[in-house]
């Protein structure tokens, strides 16, 4: 396979590793009937792509420090690790769920650890006014929670040397497109939607892992 569409097949599964959280929040809030407006949705991608973009120039930065050999295995281990993660996201999210608690008639901070921690373990709860809508100061708050995982995954990537324009173009396209699907799907199917898939993207970023070894 010609080593330039292989590098964009790469970005492109890892993109849609990391979207995948934006996809089972976005099911969440269709079938709570929770509407997300395209500018909601746009504010999303473009933080998480923003996000993104600086895990991977910091990996970038970081590349010429570290030997080839040990470059191969940091980037596995941080995509493998990532990956593990994911893949024990119910009992992660299950103890942060139990430990965070916030009060809706306090006014929220975009920097405040425990409602960030709290929307990554609830998504719905970035729609703080219970308007059934979530505005883009809300989709601001969900997209820094949705965020946390690009900051570590992203250093790996680019260790990896990954493509990353390609990561950044899909990266925009795949968020936009996971959370109006989400939006879409979980509306159509409500309560019918296991929402916990997260195992998903973790089969995919220890796959990831694989590959750099070889």
């Amino acid at each position: 396979m010609n080593y330039t569409i292989f590098k964009i097949i790469e970005s492109v599964i890892f993109v849609t590793a990391l979207s995948t959280d934006a996809f089972i929040a976005s099911l969440a809030y269709g079938s709570n009937k929770i509407k997300i407006p395209m500018i909601s949705a746009y504010v999303i991608s473009f933080l998480c792509t923003v996000v993104l973009g600086i895990s991977l120039l910091l990996g970038t930065f970081l590349k010429p420090y570290i030997p080839g050999v040990v470059l191969h295995l940091v980037s596995f281990g941080i995509l493998f690790v990532l990956g593990i993660i994911k893949l024990l996201d119910n009992i992660i999210k299950s103890i942060i769920d139990k430990h965070t608690v916030i009060d809706k008639q306090i006014k929220f901070s975009l920097l405040n650890l425990n409602f960030i921690l709290n929307i990554y373990a609830n998504p719905k709860e970035a729609d703080i006014d219970d308007s059934k809508i979530l505005s883009p100061k809300e989709a601001l708050s969900l997209a820094i929670a949705l965020s946390i995982d690009s900051l570590v995954a992203g250093v790996g990537a680019a260790l990896a040397s990954v493509s990353i324009l390609a990561v950044l173009i899909s990266s925009l396209l795949f968020s936009v497109l996971a959370v109006k699907l989400g939006e879409y799907l979980g509306n159509k199917l409500s309560d019918k939607v296991p929402f916990r898939l997260s195992w998903l993207s973790g089969i995919i970023l220890i796959s990831l892992a694989f590959i750099r070894l070889f």
